[in-house]
């Protein structure tokens, strides 16, 4: 059935890690990655992501996005960053029900001729002061070369909780 999800890999967070990579991406079709409930061990900082080629997160400084940041507590606003060696999907902290999620549809990373992209939704709620924070936009790697996955980390200290899954649209 045209529309369907095959989930490829996935990793669940129960106790702190460093990061988690998702792999698998081998053909042309469209990827989603998913992640829920994403909480660090440290407060106020940022949730990075990267493609990764053969399984490791690429450092180079070839990321480009942009987003709308929809916030509840003050005017709607636009973020964008070019040259960059990572995506920042945004900040989160511990506080309670301090968590981060998104959705990411992943274009052309099999294509060894062609630039990575993906289109982002993602949400998640601040403590304090007490606001939902969403963000909707896009993000490219500006390297034409075939990549396979994502590579998550913390600005600074680790990963706490939260599930990453990737799945193929078939």
């Amino acid at each position: 059935m045209a529309g369907s999800l095959v989930q490829v890999d996935t990793e669940t967070v129960t106790s702190a890690v460093s990061s988690v990579t998702l792999t698998g991406i081998d053909s042309d079709d469209v990827y989603m990655a998913t992640w829920v409930d994403v909480g660090s061990v440290n407060d106020n900082v940022g949730l990075y992501v990267r493609v990764t080629k053969s399984g490791s997160a690429d450092t180079t400084s070839n990321y480009d996005l942009a987003f709308k940041n929809l916030r509840v507590e003050t005017s709607f606003s636009n973020t964008g960053n070019t040259d960059e060696d990572k995506l920042n999907f945004g900040n989160m902290g511990t506080g309670t029900s301090e968590t981060h999620q998104g959705i990411a549809y992943l274009y052309n990373f099999s294509n060894a001729s062609e630039y990575s992209f993906m289109t982002i939704e993602r949400s998640n709620l601040m403590a304090d002061p007490n606001y939902l924070y969403g963000q909707v936009g896009g993000a490219v790697h500006t390297v034409a070369s075939a990549s396979d996955g994502l590579h998550f980390y913390i600005s600074s200290g680790n990963i706490a909780s939260g599930t990453f899954t990737l799945y193929k649209v078939v």
